[in-house]
């Protein structure tokens, strides 16, 4: 069930917590005497309606308005009012108020007002309720730290927002690659529909485009009686994901392109013409250039595969990755295993961060598995990794705090509170610079919204 929350901002208490006890049994309602208390709230959480009371202490209603709707104008705001002053009813409209309510209020009519405002915003926040809710549960590791993959992740949330832009996702075998086509389903208008995957590399070349189009029955020996769905018709109205796409045969190819540019294909065995709609993401690891050179793959099928292309680089490209990846997998593997594990020592840190990953997250996540089911906790040891030690490589650190110089004696220094009093610091200064707007100020930070408030909440802001 989707959640509202309401702020009540009228300085009356009578009238405060009249309408919070009305509207408790629906919404999530918090009270505020005066405008300034409700705003400095918005750092906590940004509210989906307020009700703005005119005629209040110190900051009047019609500047809070205008303060709420430069931190969100999405936010709704109704008007309350002892009098019908139209000049000032007229400009509160103007400024972006919903509606407004004349005291005294009759709470029945209070409540469809409020019931109808925020009809505006359900399917939206129901949309991004059940997006958020489908992103938890499958693309978990994907809340990199490093400053490529929160790139990667505000590009994909850009390109996901058309429903059949063909995508290709390239990197090396481990890094992720389905999780980034995951990701773009279930951000896109399609993640209703299903999101459905071929490995073109485990189906043998003559059974590929029947598995890709389906075939009608008695197309060839073996075939069912009632013949079968293809993967094509399986996704429609969704994505279908084609993991190594480099190893389609040329026939295959041929029928895919024609496939992606008009939406029409046929069954094996089949005469109807058959259409649906989808969208084709596509995966690899082979240098498709060089076997376009070699005529193994088609250019225009490349080009029309490639419309967007998302590159994901090796996970020791990324350093800042490999200890949220490897706490996550520490968490997933002590539950599964019934172990009570804690943490992971600096010691294990330092052989995690400088390990090469030529297996990239895949290997990092068998590393972790072995290490919890053999290991005894609370944290995790070098002894329970099992790797050797390695040269260090150079950190992707990258960003505003990256030119930061820390002055180190003899004393010695804190480096983990200073790196958090920095971040902090940023963190600090960006949602000033967004007057409390989360969105603008992740944008600030070059980081997406969801990773933003994940920190935010880490930091105790």
């Amino acid at each position: 069930m989707i959640n509202y929350s309401i702020f009540v901002i009228d300085d009356e208490q009578s009238s405060r917590n009249g309408i919070s006890l009305a509207l408790k049994n629906n919404y999530t309602a918090r009270g505020f005497e005066t405008a300034e208390t409700a705003l400095e709230a918005f750092t906590a959480g940004i509210p989906d309606l307020v009700l703005l009371d005119i005629g209040l202490p110190g900051m009047s209603g019609i500047e809070a308005l205008k303060k709420i709707k430069e931190i969100d104008s999405e936010i709704i705001v109704i008007m309350i009012t002892a009098f019908e002053d139209i000049n000032t009813v007229i400009t509160a409209m103007k400024l972006g108020a919903y509606d407004y309510v004349v005291k005294p209020i009759h709470i029945e009519a209070l409540l469809v007002t409020i019931e109808n405002a925020l009809e505006t915003i359900r399917l939206r926040k129901e949309v991004r309720f059940l997006q958020e809710k489908n992103l938890s549960e499958n693309i978990p590791c994907f809340i990199g730290e490093s400053k490529s993959i929160q790139n990667i992740m505000e590009f994909v949330d850009r390109v996901a927002q058309s429903p059949d832009t063909p995508v290709m996702v390239c990197g090396e075998t481990g890094t992720g690659k389905e999780l980034i086509a995951s990701a773009i389903h279930f951000k896109s208008p399609n993640f209703k529909g299903p999101f459905v995957t071929l490995n073109c590399a485990a189906i043998p070349k003559d059974l590929i485009e029947s598995e890709l189009f389906g075939y009608e029955k008695g197309a060839f020996s073996g075939a069912h009686q009632t013949g079968k769905k293809g993967m094509v018709e399986k996704a429609a109205e969704g994505t279908l994901f084609l993991d190594e796409v480099g190893d389609l045969g040329l026939e295959a190819q041929a029928k895919l392109l024609r496939f992606l540019e008009d939406g029409e294909y046929y069954r094996v065995g089949g005469t109807e013409k058959l259409n649906v709609k989808t969208r084709v993401v596509s995966a690899t690891n082979r240098d498709l250039e060089t076997m376009i050179e070699n005529e193994l793959f088609r250019q225009d099928l490349y080009y029309r595969l490639a419309v967007i292309k998302v590159e994901i680089p090796k996970l020791a490209k990324r350093t800042d990755d490999i200890l949220p990846i490897a706490h996550h997998f520490l968490l997933e593997f002590s539950g599964k295993f019934g172990k009570t594990f804690t943490g992971i020592s600096p010691e294990a840190e330092k052989i995690l961060l400088n390990h090469k990953w030529q297996g990239n997250i895949r290997e990092l996540k068998n590393c972790l598995e072995r290490a919890v089911l053999t290991g005894s906790g609370p944290l995790l040891s070098p002894d329970d990794i099992g790797l050797p030690p390695e040269t260090e490589p150079a950190r992707d650190r990258t960003g505003p705090a990256a030119d930061k110089r820390v002055s180190l004696t003899e004393a010695g220094a804190d480096i983990d509170a200073i790196l958090q009093a920095t971040e902090k610091e940023y963190f600090q200064k960006a949602l000033a610079l967004a007057k409390g707007n989360e969105s603008k100020a992740a944008r600030l930070l070059n980081l997406n919204y969801y990773t933003f408030r994940h920190r935010r909440k880490k930091l105790g802001l």
